[in-house]
């Protein structure tokens, strides 16, 4: 069988080369992958800054640095995971329901193989047609959503669609189980009194920031576990659920939020979990 994995930077410099991630082999065929990792090159759902279209193509360009073995965790990635770099799927830029209809298509045969798409941003609007093309294969899903805002708004400047809706729009579609999933990190100014109670009257647990300096890490990844349990799960990271300090380049920036070591902390809890799907969005490399 075909094992797929990042090519040697002891024979070539990880300057050189197409820019795939990690310099995995661009391959379509998904016969001996596990995971793939797949671009969203769309910002049409961004209401502040512009700019997440470039996430995947700064992603992939700084992924060179990454190495395959972890050392805090003790794991060489690839003797583990057969992963590819898919590509892209289609977008059409500026029209956000033609674009959800190709990247739940493009993204449909992935799951359909029993693949784990890995989804570079894109701006959080991806996230509706993610869930609409992994709940077509896995039913209604347990969501883990790392964000500094809930984006559960019922409409923004009088639109459906956009990053601010998202996940209203998958509970209404049926493509989430909210007794299931849970919001964590939500900080930040509000335009209302009720804009975090909206998540938890669609069923969410969510864990503000606040909420996570008193529990602690280790108790919220415990928390989180025990609502997630055996289910079926999406993770959807939003970079601005890092400090900007930390994580400058996003589109709508938040203080106080965790540093890149404590985010890894987050992740590597998730560890054991099914994940069917996740993504990593909000990226502005500009």
């Amino acid at each position: 069988m075909t094992r797929y994995e990042p090519a040697n930077s002891f024979e070539t410099p990880r300057f050189s080369g197409v820019r795939t991630f990690m310099r995995l082999p661009n391959v379509q065929d998904l016969a001996n992958a596990d995971a793939a990792i797949v671009g969203a090159p769309f910002d049409t759902g961004a209401s502040f800054r512009a700019g997440a279209r470039f996430g995947p193509e700064g992603i992939r360009s700084v992924s060179h640095l990454l190495r395959p073995y972890n050392p805090s965790q003790g794991i060489q990635i690839f003797e583990h995971l057969s992963v590819i770099d898919y590509g892209d799927v289609a977008v059409v830029p500026g029209f956000i329901e033609e674009s959800y209809a190709s990247i739940a298509a493009g993204l449909a045969p992935i799951h359909e193989a029993g693949v784990v798409p890995i989804v570079l941003g894109g701006d959080h609007a991806i996230a509706l047609p993610e869930l609409r093309a992994a709940a077509a294969v896995h039913g209604p899903l347990a969501l883990v959503q790392l964000d500094s805002h809930a984006d559960t708004w019922d409409a923004y400047f009088g639109q459906k669609y956009n990053h601010g809706t998202v996940f209203r729009r998958a509970v209404e579609e049926g493509l989430l189980d909210p007794s299931r999933s849970i919001q964590v990190g939500m900080r930040g100014s509000l335009y209302n009194p009720g804009d975090l109670e909206a998540s938890r009257d669609l069923g969410f647990d969510l864990i503000t920031t606040d909420g996570i300096r008193k529990l602690g890490i280790e108790a919220t990844v415990s928390r989180i576990r025990e609502r997630v349990g055996d289910a079926r799960a999406y993770v959807s990271f939003d970079v601005d659920f890092v400090d900007p300090a930390y994580a400058p380049g996003t589109g709508t920036l938040e203080i106080g939020g965790f540093t890149s070591r404590e985010a890894q902390e987050f992740l590597r809890g998730l560890s054991g979990l099914d994940i069917v799907g996740c993504d990593v969005v909000e990226v502005y490399p500009q």
